[in-house]
């Protein structure tokens, strides 16, 4: 078993090596590298290697444990690998001679043989010797690897002579080789084999090797192997050869020449540093890293390690510092290369004159920037320098430039180029605006033109030639843009000076665009846009959807709109309520001590104060019974005058006093000081208003010649103030005041403390914002050439104006003193589009309408304004201009003030001008005659606007042109798409924030659908102004607005009552009774065949006919035919309509002439325009094979009304020049048109025409617009992602449409481009989900074929809800592949829309509403409501019918109607005889319809 083991190990072969050894005079300075050679094969890796071993050592060395009294040394053992894959241990031992350092003579030892004797000795012992490493390891051998000789002894198997071939020094090669003849003679007697390394051959002498090699060859051929122990080149190579001739049985190793084998490692070393390079490069990326941590990051890394065994560690840390230091010089080459960039901006922006530095050298210009205020912005002043060698080129985030940079030659180019690139830049920047003055000149440039066009005019112009083409592009581009910008301009303000084209409320049909464009084509500034016809026409479009749907964020003039100034205004200027109110305005009732002012002239003041003082007992003063401690300070005003006033405490009041003229002027003098001095500011912390009186003195000298004049100037300086005026009382008495007087005035001073009282309390403690004795709205147009504190400066300079209530952002509140009483005045800022919807639907007691004298568009929209307002409401005309001298220095100024005092003189209104250089005109006074006319006529006109609203409630379902507020364009219809079947919601384009009237009550916020539960109305357009156009009704009906007439005066709803005591019936379709000054025949006589005929209310969505049972879904109809219950029902109506005393208003324009001709202008124009097109307006037919649903060219128009042409008054209808186109016409009138035949089953509707351009993507087949990869079409994709991530929360989604310019722009750009970026194209959410519905109206056949109609329908009439959604599931089998993805991805993105119902407003019952005409296309004997019900099942269940989802339980509202049933119309509200008793009736009623019986006044 033992033998077993032994067999197993490895063999073992020990190995000495031996060479010249002795003295310094035997061998030379130097050994032959026997140390080194035995170093290198025993230490192989470089850091192991030590190039110097010493044989002159110590005694104490000499007998230390590694050397140990011997003259060898044992170098340890090594396990090589044979080629043949074994494992064998070699263990080398060194013969040498060691010299003391002492002596210089051999060191005695156990063996006091010769080195000769001794190194063919082949046996060695030796206890406990060590394993040698270096010369360092004597003497510290504990800091070491410490190794013994295995046993103390060892059996030499072979010997390794070494012989130097290099040029030794102070050694002969001869006696070399004598030496070593000598040794090889005793080696030869052990028998042991010999191999010769020759040694040292890296600096060979070739005849010395030679020598060597035949010196081999005479010895019966003993190997010679060349190596190196410095580069490792053979070392392995010699003792595997000794090795092989002691084992016979090993391959024979080939002898490879030294330099063969010296490329072959240099080959393996190359190889290891450029793999070590390249791992340096990729580890160290900053040139701060240090060696320590990066050798611990790679020391595991192969190619680390390979590159360290070979080179060693300290040439790896040398390649590492190379490697930094390329990267810190690289950092310094990119920060200067950043440096020598950024410093041309640096001087473009510290030396941007040329004049300044044109002449000045580079050291000059230096110290010119240290001195610009921006040079610490730009520049860093080092302390330490060059800049590359501080810390600054590692602060990255400090991108200025070191100042030392400038002193080389590198800044100093840069200055230069600087120089010169602003010279090049001064010439060209003028040749440039010569060429741009050169093509101002050029009248043959129109806007619009091509550069290619204008080129060969202009190529002569010398600065043409000089600049480049881009440049020459540029400029051109540049004055296209101004002119087209101009054009624009122009062109904007051309409609609005045609105003009276655009806003003629009476015209009932929305106008044609070939009509307008015929009307304004006359204009110069028409024609400057001839050449972008698509822009002029896109302006007209949006200027006529403005006109129609008005907003401020929508407004044409942009910031300039009215309505945002006067909102900023006031906001910055009224007293904001809050409760930091003065402790000096409390009840005062509770007020006990009065800070009272003093004010006069001459010692009048002090007077005053002795004479209150004598009346008071110790400064107590008894009034009305009650006691007040008086504070007097009297003032005179000449101390006034050059001290100002010092006052401690806010005074209550201001007791002015005069007896002349000269002091009552001193004293307005004073008075205009202290209220500029203590109001300087409106707005933050409360400033409370002054409370003046003024009291006239008596005096004995005063005539009774003067006292009247006093008296006069007194008054008309109290009005001003608006404060009390205390007279002399009649009688002869002594003193200058009377006690009368005084009473008198603390009297006033308390009621101003309360009326002060009620302003700046946070709660209204007297009025409430609704109670506003007068309501008046002034309007003013946007963009007019005048600041808006201009006009509102009579009432912000006034201390009694304050805000009005939150919410109402462009209102204020003025009290003022009209007669003998203070009256609260509610005054509404608005622009002129704003004010059209108050003008329609709300109270209003008097307009103030102003325009600019300087701009005809401002009194062009004057006139279209007022020519629609009832002449019983008082108005006010303001022409605003700078001075009087305008008005003789300006024609076209003194034109626009002419014809406005002319119109005011022809309606009996007022005129005033208002001039930005006097202070005069921005007084309150100003308007004082006009708030005293509209408290007059107040009674009159709630009268009038009850009597009119009431008529409007009442015949809700006749023609709307009997109202004069029912005919504006907010009532019209205008198709957006001919699937939109939708009718507008209530629309406010001024918003809440502007409403004259309160709120209606609870019940007036909910509209009873057709069955009679009620549901909430959300008027989305007030919130969401994206959109010109909301989704049009099926007809045109108007939307009427039902007010509170609780909320008027009370003694007028008790007028009301009497009258409809004394007038409890009427009889059936009895007319109006006219007043004897009124003819009968104006423009609100009613044709008889409309009164007889019944109508339907508008509904925001209008559900066609039933075609099972031929009745109409309606609402309670109020009027019918004869003795229809209605009109029997309601008898406030009848009562109403028999009163002969109220007279029915008319409009401004039927009292001017010069309205009324401005409107007859552009009727006569259109009617040409109507009877050139076709014989009979009214019996105009579509084309075959389309269904009229608008003009193609203008999206806005009605088809309904396209032969309504012309103002319906009388007086313009009997035109002659109208009436001689029209006579040959009546004849065929005559002939009754056919009635139109209904569809027949399954006949399919014809489908619209609505675009005006070719396509090869819309209104095709949806089999191809999809592939099998993409099976919805990808239109649709963009529009519902761009809808799904921008506009699911826009409220009225899919239900309020977008502009329809805009959809056709969608659509054009998708047909040159699919991957149009809707983001880019800056459409509103509506736009986009309009041209979504439009993509489905388009297709030719529905989305849910024809053919599945009826099984839809059968499927439908299944009550089981599971069976339905079955029988639904089996039919979405039966649709073609292409329409099954669609609707199934639409019905997804709707049901995903539902989910935000709380943000949209859009349930699935609403999204159902809008879609179903779309997926359906139904004809006129479809049941709205099933289909209706069908497409929100789908939507609500769509998990289930597409995804195999659950079904989703729905809630019914109690009292919903079943699908396909029809609900009997709710019957007309009950009559209202007082008191308000409900009749008995067979129906009930909701109970909110029953509780105030007098809203429906």
């Amino acid at each position: 078993m033992m033998a077993k083991n032994k067999e197993l190990r490895p063999p073992t072969y020990s190995i000495s090596v031996v060479g010249l050894s002795g003295t310094e005079k035997d061998k030379g300075t130097s050994g032959v590298g026997k140390s080194c050679l035995c170093n290198r094969y025993v230490h192989p890796k470089a850091d192991d290697y030590y190039p110097e071993h010493t044989s002159v050592l110590s005694t104490i060395d000499f007998g230390g444990r590694v050397v140990n009294n011997d003259h060898f040394l044992f170098w340890g053992d090594v396990n090589p690998t044979s080629e043949e894959g074994t494992e064998y241990k070699v263990q080398v031992i060194e013969q040498t001679e060691f010299i003391d350092d002492q002596t210089f003579l051999p060191h005695r030892s156990t063996n006091l043989q010769l080195y000769i004797k001794r190194a063919a000795v082949s046996r060695l012992q030796s206890a406990e010797k060590l394993m040698y490493i270096c010369t360092d390891q004597l003497g510290l051998e504990q800091d070491f690897e410490q190794k013994q000789m295995p046993d103390g002894k060892l059996t030499i198997d072979g010997f390794l002579l070494c012989i130097d071939v290099s040029k030794g020094c102070n050694r002969k090669f001869d006696d070399q080789l004598k030496f070593v003849n000598n040794l090889v003679a005793q080696l030869a007697k052990t028998k042991k084999p010999v191999v010769i390394a020759a040694t040292k051959c890296d600096e060979c002498v070739d005849h010395y090797l030679r020598e060597v090699q035949a010196f081999a060859t005479n010895k019966k051929s003993m190997p010679v192997i060349e190596t190196s122990a410095r580069f490792h080149v053979n070392v392995d190579l010699c003792f595997a050869t000794l090795i092989q001739l002691l084992d016979k049985t090993r391959g024979k190793p080939k002898i490879i020449p030294y330099l063969d084998a010296y490329k072959q490692q240099r080959q393996l070393v190359a190889s290891a540093t450029d793999k070590f390079e390249k791992l340096i490069v990729h580890a160290v990326k900053d040139y701060h890293a240090d060696w320590k941590m990066i050798s611990n990051k790679l020391k595991n890394h192969p190619d680390y390690e390979e590159y360290v065994t070979l080179e060693g560690t300290k040439k790896a840390k040398n390649t590492f510092s190379k490697h930094k230091e390329q990267l810190k010089q690289e950092h310094v080459r990119k920060r200067w290369e950043e440096y020598i960039a950024l410093l041309p901006k640096a001087l473009n922006i510290l030396l941007p004159e040329l004049e300044e530095i044109e002449k000045l050298n580079w050291l000059e210009a230096q110290s010119i920037l240290e001195q610009s205020p921006d040079f610490p912005l730009w520049f860093v002043v080092l302390e330490k320098t060059p800049w590359d060698e501080t810390d600054h080129i590692d602060n990255m985030n400090d991108k200025r430039l070191p100042f030392d940079l400038l002193s080389t030659s590198e800044g100093e180019k840069v200055y230069h180029n600087h120089v010169q690139h602003l010279i090049s830049e001064r010439r060209r920047f003028e040749m440039k605006e010569r060429f741009k003055k050169h093509l101002e000149k050029v009248q043959f440039i129109t806007p619009g033109k091509p550069w290619e066009d204008v080129l060969c005019f202009v190529m002569d112009n010398e600065a043409c030639k000089f600049i480049i083409d881009a440049d020459r592009r540029e400029v051109y581009s540049g004055h296209q843009r101004e002119i087209v910008e101009k054009a624009k301009e122009e062109f904007q303000e051309m409609l609005f000076e045609h105003s009276e084209l655009f806003y003629d409320l009476d015209l009932n049909a929305t106008p044609k665009m070939n009509e307008i464009n015929t009307v304004l084509s006359e204009e110069p500034r028409y024609r400057a846009l001839q050449k972008l016809a698509p822009d002029r026409e896109s302006l007209l479009l949006k200027h006529i959807g403005f006109v129609y749907h008005p907003t401020k964020e929508t407004c044409l003039s942009s910031h300039n709109c009215m309505d945002v100034k006067v909102e900023q205004l006031l906001s910055t200027s009224l007293i904001q309520f809050d409760n930091n109110r003065p402790q000096m305005y409390q009840d005062s009732a509770n007020i006990d001590k009065l800070i009272l002012v003093l004010l006069g002239r001459d010692g009048l003041a002090q007077e005053l104060a002795n004479e209150i003082r004598v009346q008071c007992t110790d400064d107590e003063y008894t009034l009305d019974g009650k006691i007040y401690e008086l504070d007097l300070q009297p003032v005179d005003l000449n101390t006034f005058v050059s001290s100002g006033l010092t006052t401690v405490h806010q005074p209550h009041g201001y007791f002015c006093v005069y007896n002349t003229t000269e002091s009552l002027g001193s004293m307005a003098d004073c008075i205009e000081r202290i209220r500029s001095e203590t109001t300087p500011n409106r707005k933050g912390k409360f400033t409370a208003n002054l409370s003046f009186t003024v009291i006239l003195a008596n005096q004995r000298d005063i005539g009774s010649k003067n006292l009247p004049i006093l008296r006069l100037q007194g008054q008309q300086l109290a009005n001003k103030l608006q404060c009390p005026f205390v007279d002399v009382p009649s009688g002869t008495y002594t003193r200058k005041f009377h006690e009368f007087q005084i009473k008198q005035a603390l009297r006033g001073l308390l009621e101003a403390l309360k009326n002060n009282l009620n302003i700046v309390s946070p709660l209204p403690s007297i009025k409430d914002l609704s109670e506003a004795d007068l309501r008046i709205v002034m309007c003013a147009m946007c963009g007019d050439p005048f600041n808006v504190d201009l006009i509102l400066s009579p009432f912000l300079e006034s201390q009694f104006c304050s805000a009005a209530q939150p919410g109402h952002n462009n209102s204020l509140l003025l009290e003022k003193i009209i007669g003998e009483k203070r009256k609260r005045i509610q005054i509404t800022i608005l622009s002129y589009h704003s004010s059209i919807c108050v003008r329609k639907d709300e109270l209003v007691h008097g307009y103030i309408l102003v325009y600019s004298a300087k701009r005809k568009a401002s009194m062009a929209m004057l006139r279209a304004f007022l020519a629609e307002v009832q002449d019983v409401i008082p108005v006010q005309l303001v022409a605003v201009t700078d001075s009087q001298a305008d008005f003789f220095e300006n024609e076209a100024i003194k034109e626009l003030m002419t014809e406005g005092e002319h119109i005011a003189t022809e309606i009996a209104a007022k005129f005033t001008a208002i001039y930005s250089l006097s202070q005069y005109h921005r007084q309150t006074e100003v308007f004082t005659p006009f708030f005293s006319e509209v408290l007059e006529k107040k009674n009159c006109i709630e009268n009038s606007y009850v009597f009119d609203s009431t008529r409007e409630s009442t015949n809700a379902s006749e023609d709307f042109s009997m109202s004069p507020r029912a005919s504006s364009p907010a009532c019209n219809y205008y198709p957006d798409s001919e699937d939109d079947n939708e009718a507008p919601p209530p629309y406010s384009p001024i918003g809440d924030e502007v409403q004259l009237l309160p709120s209606s009550n609870d019940r007036s916020k909910h509209r009873s659908d057709f069955e009679g539960s009620e549901y909430p109305v959300h008027s989305s357009p007030i919130v969401n102004h994206d959109n010109h156009k909301v989704p049009p009704p099926i007809k045109p009906k108007p939307v009427v607005t039902r007010h509170d007439v609780r909320k008027l005066d009370p003694n007028l709803v008790k007028t009301i009552e009497q009258v409809i005591g004394k007038n409890p019936k009427r009889n059936n379709r009895a007319p109006f009774g006219h007043p004897d000054d009124l003819d009968p025949t104006d423009n609100y006589s009613v044709p008889r065949d409309s009164l007889l005929k019944p109508r339907v209310d508008d509904e925001i969505y209008a559900i066609p006919q039933d075609s099972k049972t031929s009745k109409i879904i309606k609402k309670s109809t109020l009027t019918g035919g004869n003795n229809s219950q209605g009109e029997e029902e309601n008898g406030l109506i009848d009562r109403l309509s028999k009163q002969p005393i109220i007279r029915k208003p008319s409009k401004y324009k039927y009292k001017s002439k010069t309205l009324f001709r401005k409107a007859r202008l552009y009727y006569r124009r259109r009617e040409r325009f109507d009877y050139d097109d076709e014989t009979v307006p009214s019996s105009r037919k579509p084309k075959k094979g389309k269904t009229h649903r608008g003009s193609e060219e203008d999206p806005l128009l009605s088809p309904d009304s396209c032969g309504k042409a012309g103002i319906d008054n009388p007086a313009i209808a009997s035109d002659p020049e109208v009436d001689d186109v029209r006579r040959p016409k009546k004849d065929k009138k005559s002939a009754k048109p056919k009635p139109q035949k209904p569809n027949k089953k399954g006949q399919r509707p014809a489908l619209p025409a609505r675009r005006n351009w070719e396509s090869n993507y819309f209104g095709v087949p949806l089999e191809e617009v999809v592939t099998p990869d993409n099976p919805v079409p990808a239109f649709i994709e963009r529009c519902v992602e761009y809808i799904e991530s921008t506009g699911l929360n826009n409220e009225g989604l899919y239900r309020v449409s977008g502009n329809r310019t805009d959809q056709d722009n969608i659509q054009r750009q998708f047909d040159q481009d699919h991957n149009i970026d809707l983001v880019a194209m800056d459409v509103t959410v509506n736009a986009v989900a309009g041209a979504l519905k439009a993509f489905f109206s388009d297709l030719p056949e529905p989305l849910i074929p024809y053919n599945l109609h009826s099984e839809l329908l059968e499927a439908t009439r299944l009550i089981d809800m599971s069976e339905k959604l079955n029988a639904f599931k089996e039919l979405l089998k039966k649709f073609p592949v292409e329409n099954y993805e669609v609707f199934k991805y639409i019905i997804t993105h709707l049901n995903r829309v539902s989910q935000q119902s709380k943000l949209n407003r859009m349930v699935a019952d609403n999204l159902a509403i809008c879609f179903w005409p779309t997926f359906l296309r139904p004809d006129a004997l479809t049941n709205a409501a099933v289909n209706q019900s069908t497409i929100e099942t789908f939507i609500q269940q769509y998990q289930f019918l597409f995804y195999n989802g659950d079904i989703v339980e729905t809630f019914t509202p109690p009292g919903a109607p079943c699908t396909g049933q029809l609900v009997e119309p709710l019957l007309p509200l009950p009559s209202l005889p007082p008191p308000p008793q409900p009749q008995p009736s067979s129906q009930q009623f909701p109970s909110e319809m029953q509780t105030d019986q007098l809203d429906v006044i």
